[in-house]
């Protein structure tokens, strides 16, 4: 027997409709590329969303094509993710961080008709247009005054503003749920990126539970800065999320230094910013130099990588900010757990709650997780035995655009995320490695993590990273590679291992400690441990006695 309740859609058009009719005048706040300040709201965006809509029919545009985005978080960045998601097409966003020869890889694999482009990447467009084989046109995201040219482009190049003002009147159609709505494509650490398509359901459901009181708790009352960009797993689904409950938007555009961030946090009163460790590095080091306070910010979601013990310590000690530390994927939507804590927390000394922190998160419902050892069997729940970390559920992919990388599931719909971690009795997970950099050492495994997390604590430390070497004896050793916080007075290997000593056990001890002026990053933010396996990969420890 079936329930006798309305079967309506959840669809991405419906979040932009419903902010428009109930949060109408509440503000979306955009640095464009020109810099300046751009005001509207979200009557305005639905308005635009629709016209846009319009145009792109107008132009050709049909149920499931591919259009992408090459831009930055701004107000027009939006009206593309409801105009081109609401029709039935699927918005595609191209990270501009990628190499070259991968941006063309993923157009052509898309078969992008249409991309949206922020003028600053108009040089980038240039130069890969010819390689782009299914690529209609380029629409560029600027008014007709401001309107640069392409030169050479064979393809058509149109401005976003006469593209908006040349739609017509529009009703959003009423799709099936599990139509495609957007493809963000994962980062390519291992062969060619792979494609992850989200539907409008997964979409909608990962929303409530982006907003929910033990997830981010966004209501109205918030104004949120997405650092993270739009085109980073849809801004952690941020977009989304906000009008679903009526949240002031502030979109940062290319500007994501601490100067900028702290004017916007404190002119636009914004109570909640989240983004990588790398994005707050520079944030705290702006704030400490100028002794600058934050005093309308409550919370910062730190995700992307492991956000180091020493900078939760520092948002919570000197700025009276929550920390909640939140894990995902891209394969996740990408809202998997949020560092939450429980109502027993509350009387623990700051040390203990610290301990809390640092881990990943608690699992949030919609997404299952378990962990599993090598021969497949799930290790118990005790924060001690760890293994290959599992999801599942509404809002995790089942499967890669066009099939790559064949079938991800196993028999019981389980998709392996490829880290390592440990899950406590309490729901809270802690990423121990991925399982390609975890470091096998004479039969033990070593935490890269533990040991970056460590070290990062220390204060002349800006970052730090460490990987796996062979040595003849112990298969693997560790070797830390650091960027000194300052280059004039770096500290000295003995003392970092001195200061390594008194927190870790002997045996996971780094056996050696090489210095450079910067650690190379990934198109996402992480630290590359690829390039640096590349680049110290016959790297010789000293032999003891040196």
């Amino acid at each position: 027997m079936r329930g006798l309740m309305m079967d309506v859609p959840l669809l991405i058009s419906s979040l932009i409709e419903h902010a428009d009719i109930y949060h109408g005048e509440t503000e979306i706040v955009s640095r464009t590329h020109d810099h300046h300040l751009h005001r509207t709201n979200y009557r305005a965006v639905h308005q635009r969303s629709r016209q846009l809509a319009s145009a792109l029919e107008k132009l050709g545009v049909e149920k499931g094509d591919r259009i992408a985005t090459l831009a930055w978080n701004d107000f027009r960045h939006v009206e593309i993710y409801y105009a081109v998601s609401g029709m039935g097409a699927i918005c595609h966003t191209l990270n501009p961080r990628l190499f070259a020869e991968q941006l063309v890889y993923i157009v052509n694999h898309a078969e992008d008709a249409w991309i949206f482009v922020d003028p600053m990447f108009l040089p980038l467009v240039a130069k890969l247009a010819g390689q782009f084989e299914k690529t209609r046109g380029f629409v560029v995201l600027t008014n007709a005054d401001a309107m640069p040219e392409i030169p050479d482009c064979d393809q058509e190049v149109l401005c976003y503003e006469d593209v908006v003002a040349s739609g017509g009147d529009y009703s959003w159609p009423r799709l099936e749920e599990n139509t495609a709505s957007s493809l963000c494509y994962t980062s390519g650490t291992t062969g060619n990126p792979k494609g992850v398509l989200y539907s409008h359901r997964s979409t909608v459901l990962h929303s409530y539970g982006v907003v929910s009181p033990d997830t981010l708790s966004i209501s109205a009352h918030d104004t949120i800065l997405p650092v993270v960009p739009m085109f980073h797993a849809n801004a952690w689904g941020l977009p989304y999320a906000a009008p679903m409950c009526g949240t002031k938007l502030v979109m940062p555009g290319a500007k994501l230094d601490g100067p900028n961030l702290t004017e916007l946090l404190e002119n636009e009163k914004v109570t909640m910013t989240a983004g990588v460790p790398t994005v707050w590095l520079a944030l705290l080091q702006h704030l400490r130099e100028n002794e600058i306070r934050l005093p309308h910010l409550k919370k910062v979601v730190i995700g992307g990588s492991a956000a180091p013990r020493a900078m939760i310590e520092e948002f919570e000690r000197d700025h009276e900010v929550e920390v909640l530390h939140a894990w995902g994927m891209t394969e996740t939507s990408p809202l998997g757990t949020v560092g939450t804590t429980l109502p027993r927390h509350r009387d623990l000394e700051t040390n203990d709650l610290l301990d809390i922190k640092t881990k990943q998160g608690r699992g949030i419902f919609g997404v299952e997780m378990r962990i599993v050892g090598d021969d497949g069997e799930e290790r118990p729940r005790d924060g001690k035995a760890f293994g290959e970390l599992q999801v599942r559920g509404p809002w995790c992919a089942a499967g890669y655009f066009k099939g790559e990388g064949g079938d991800v599931l196993d028999g019981d719909g389980w998709f392996a995320t490829g880290d390592v971690a440990t899950l406590d009795p309490d729901g809270y997970m802690q990423i121990t490695d991925r399982s390609k950099d975890v470091i096998k050492s004479g039969g033990e495994w070593i935490s890269s993590i533990d040991l970056e997390n460590e070290v990062v604590a220390h204060p002349k430390v800006a970052e730090a990273a460490v990987i796996g070497v062979p040595h003849p004896k112990w298969d693997e050793r560790p070797l830390l590679i650091l960027v000194a916080a300052d280059k004039d007075a770096p500290p000295q290997r003995d003392e970092i291992l001195d200061y390594l000593k008194e927190r870790i056990a002997k045996w996971q001890l780094p056996d050696d400690v090489v210095f450079v002026d910067e650690l190379p990053h990934t198109a996402t933010g992480k630290i590359s441990k690829r390039t640096l396996r590349e680049q110290f990969g016959d790297h010789q420890l000293p032999t003891p006695g040196d």
